[in-house]
């Protein structure tokens, strides 16, 4: 199955391409398009590099995704991604143990973009950049 084209957007906008390694807002060391690499070490990459790591990185958040919302197969594929770019971002175990998870597998699309606006703090405090992501991937259940 590809990854929904909006999962690209979204990933693609708010993480940025960056061909030095750099700490994100988690403290992870991070490369490219928000990928997770060893140490601040590794050696610059390209912007196609970055691109092909995303790819991997997003195919493997929907893997991840349909595991545990299978549901998300019967919907609207922009919802999917939607999904798909918040794991991608916060990780499969954050979404598996959330009450989001729950009301997608329920079918209560309308809590969902409530549901994603609770995940906008990095650090112990809220980010402008996650809350405006997380507006960004609930729009898709507004419309």
């Amino acid at each position: 199955m590809e990854v929904p084209s909006n999962a690209i957007d979204l990933a693609m906008l708010f993480e940025g391409f960056y061909a030095k390694a750099y700490i994100c807002p988690a403290g992870f060391a991070t490369q490219g398009f928000g990928h997770l690499v060893k140490s601040l070490g590794v050696p610059p990459i390209t912007r196609e590099q970055g691109q092909i790591w995303l790819a991997n990185d997003l195919q493997d958040a929907l893997h991840g995704t349909i595991r545990i919302c299978p549901v998300l197969l019967t919907v609207p594929e922009t919802w999917l991604g939607a999904i798909v770019d918040f794991v991608f971002n916060l990780g499969v175990g954050r979404l598996q143990s959330s009450t989001l998870r729950r009301r997608i597998n329920a079918g209560e699309w309308d809590d969902v973009p409530f549901q994603l606006s609770r995940w906008v703090y990095g650090g112990g405090r809220v980010l402008k950049g996650l809350v405006l992501r997380r507006e960004a991937e609930g729009m898709y259940f507004n419309s």
